[in-house]
């Protein structure tokens, strides 16, 4: 085939170790053992697609089998060997895609192939690509020859599922992992090709492949040739060009998005998501691409602006920091799961263009949800309540009420009680005696006193004690915890004892449980009796008897 007529991917596939890119740390370690002569039986390499898997062990495969040796692997000129590997057509080194040969037949057939030496080369190599696909009966069959193969023969491994090959595989290996290719290293790369084949591109529409490719060299290579084709002869290829081809889009709109997202204005938020979709933007790519920009705000203030992800340019770098000084880290988090969600619901969904939709809705509702939350009660911080008096001031209007605040707001958040005080359906009756609580005993008889049984319950298993003064109580709890426990406690006290009660949750683990030291003595009690000649009289007649309780006799 003419080497121009190649897609560039083919065209600019490495021919030796030193035109690998992000992979010098792998190259250098094969070369060396090569070199020495203590090449592995078996190579296994694992990574992401495009990062050089099969590049990589074609180039071992020359190596091994280069008439000119190592040192002068063969890069333009070929030799008989390199050449023959190049083109996949040598009778010693054989590739086989296991993708379509996945029985223990084909790997039988391989062994037996094994047996013979090598016709012309040096070494007999199997390169098997996507390996992981094979059976397990295939790989256990393959086993044996792989630990104590011929002195001629090696095997090369390539997978992007390195968890699906047995472990007993993987040992009999020597493992590489490719990792993504660095963004800078990728954009000089690139760059370097397009300027030899006379592209014009410009430097942000090549940080926009570098960025789709995520860390792959042959989808960067396929991008570059999307945009070589599309490009006008006398004009340099921008970056707006290059997302209507690869049906990106830009980051302001997204930015905008998020501006009238967090301000509430449905329309607006609507509007600018249709008009993303017209541009050709696939849902799952809007997804992801939200995803990015909310971990951006998340983490803004540890990222830097000279990265080289090429995701932010300075003016959104900016947008998105004085957008993430207003959010608080909870709705981010919170938007980041109902995303994650959301991307599991496309694949049920016909139209998933009305399900980004209805998820963008969604998250407007669930802003207007937290910031009501926030501003009634904050369960993770203490709650200070504002002491207000309520008044009558017309009498001859019974349905009108004025409320009438008498002292300084002692803090910027309200407890969810103090609203349900203030609705006159549910007032509290004034005349009723007051009670007065000095512990937490107290407390917990006085709620069994008023028949508050959830309330007692709730205090007594799932509350921790750390401090109880001057109508303040302190307390640490357990997952098990009511949600509106600290709404229907702060009621209940309102109404007891006429005063304000401030309630706080504490870091602090605090004392046991009611329920808890209940039980601790309870378990005493039981070790104790089971000490006693009585109860091991019992056992020996009843073998299979269990104390299970222990009810202490009233001396009175």
């Amino acid at each position: 085939m003419n080497n121009n007529s190649k897609v560039l991917a083919l065209k600019y596939r490495p021919k030796t170790f030193r035109d690998l890119i992000g992979q010098e740390v792998v190259a250098q370690t094969i070369f060396n053992s090569i070199k020495n002569d203590r090449s592995a039986n078996a190579y296994l390499f694992t990574g992401i697609r495009g990062v050089g898997k099969t590049t990589i062990a074609r180039i071992v495969a020359k190596s091994l089998n280069c008439l000119n040796g190592i040192d002068k692997l063969c890069s333009e000129k070929k030799c008989e060997n390199c050449e023959a590997i190049s083109n996949s057509n040598h009778i010693d080194v054989l590739e086989m895609d296991a993708a379509s040969k996945t029985g223990v037949d084909d790997v039988r057939d391989l062994i037996e192939f094994s047996r013979y030496g090598p016709t012309t080369a040096k070494y007999k190599i199997f390169i098997i690509d996507e390996v992981h696909m094979l059976s397990k009966q295939a790989f256990n069959a393959l086993l044996k020859t792989l630990e104590e193969p011929p002195e001629y023969l090696k095997f090369i491994f390539a997978t992007t599922e390195i968890k699906k090959i047995p472990v007993t595989v993987v040992s009999r290996c020597q493992r590489f992992d490719l990792s993504r290719i660095n963004s800078l290293d990728l954009f000089n790369f690139i760059k370097e090709v397009k300027n030899k084949e006379k592209g014009k591109i410009s430097d942000e529409a090549l940080k926009l492949i570098v960025k789709i490719s995520e860390g792959s060299v042959r989808d960067a290579l396929s991008l570059l040739d999307r945009a070589l084709l599309n490009q006008n002869e006398k004009t340099e290829l921008e970056l707006q060009s290059a997302q209507k081809i690869f049906g990106y889009f830009d980051k302001s709109y997204l930015i905008n998005l998020f501006k009238f997202l967090f301000k509430g204005n449905e329309k607006e938020v609507i509007n600018i998501y249709r008009s993303i979709y017209n541009q050709g933007v696939e849902p799952k790519i809007f997804l992801n691409d939200f995803l990015e920009l909310l971990y951006y705000m998340k983490n803004i203030s540890s990222l830097k602006l000279d990265g080289t992800n090429f995701s932010l340019n300075d003016e959104e770098f900016k947008e998105i920091e004085l957008i993430s000084k207003e959010i608080s880290p909870e709705i981010l988090l919170l938007f980041w799961q109902f995303t994650i969600k959301t991307l599991d619901e496309l694949d049920i969904v016909s139209n998933q263009n009305l399900s980004i939709e209805m998820f963008l809705i969604r998250l407007l509702y669930i802003k207007e949800d937290k910031i009501i939350e926030d501003k009634n009660i904050d369960l993770k911080h203490e709650n200070y309540l504002n002491d207000i008096n309520i008044s009558e001031k017309n009498q001859s209007n019974k349905n009108e009420e004025e409320l009438e605040v008498k002292n300084k707001t002692i803090s910027q958040i309200k407890n969810f009680s103090q609203e349900e005080t203030l609705n006159p359906e549910r007032k509290i009756d004034t005349n009723l005696k007051k009670a007065e609580i000095r512990s937490f005993d107290n407390l917990i008889n006085l709620c069994n006193e008023n028949k508050e049984l959830k309330l007692k319950y709730e205090l007594e298993t799932n509350v921790s004690l750390v401090s109880f003064v001057d109508k303040k109580i302190e307390i640490s709890f357990n997952e098990n915890l009511d949600k509106d426990f600290v709404k229907d406690l702060s009621l209940k006290l309102y109404e007891w004892t006429g005063q304000r009660w401030i309630i706080a949750f504490s870091k602090e683990i605090g004392e046991l449980s009611k329920k808890q030291k209940e039980d601790i003595e309870k378990s005493k009690i039981i070790d104790e009796v089971k000490k006693k000649d009585v109860f091991k009289k019992i056992i020996e007649t009843f073998p299979d008897a269990e104390l299970i309780d222990v009810k202490l006799k009233d001396n009175n």
